[in-house]
């Protein structure tokens, strides 16, 4: 496997034991259905959060979050759309990012909660 890789699955990882110990209900992770892909699914008493988790190795230039486009930001809210009727889901949602900076097993997490909204379309005539 390579590093990269491995580097993003163990910040998966720990973005899920922060989750946990912070109380979160952890529903899915690395969740697909055809072409949609959510990193973490959870829950808390009264929403349904969707975790979108970037991973860096330490000293990288980049912030995780910055990984974070409008173009996956509208990857991330239909994915969401199609959790939410698979699993016929009667809650809010909230969308997350999780940024994991460093190596296993030391890292850095900064949660940051409704880390965006889905846009809201409105019509006009």
């Amino acid at each position: 496997m390579a590093e990269h890789n491995q580097l993003g699955q163990d910040g998966e990882s720990a973005a899920v034991a922060y989750l946990k110990e912070k109380g979160y209900e952890i529903l899915h992770t690395n969740w697909r259905k055809g072409y949609c892909e959510l990193d973490i699914v959870a829950k808390t008493e009264d929403e349904l959060v969707i975790v979108e988790v970037k991973t860096r190795s330490a000293g990288s230039m980049t912030n995780p979050e910055d990984a974070v486009t409008n173009s996956k930001i509208r990857n991330i809210i239909s994915a969401a759309d199609v959790y939410i009727q698979s699993f016929d889901i009667d809650l809010p949602a909230r969308f997350d990012i999780i940024s994991v900076i460093g190596n296993s097993p030391l890292f850095e997490i900064d949660h940051i909660e409704d880390a965006f909204y889905p846009p809201v379309n409105i019509r006009r005539r």
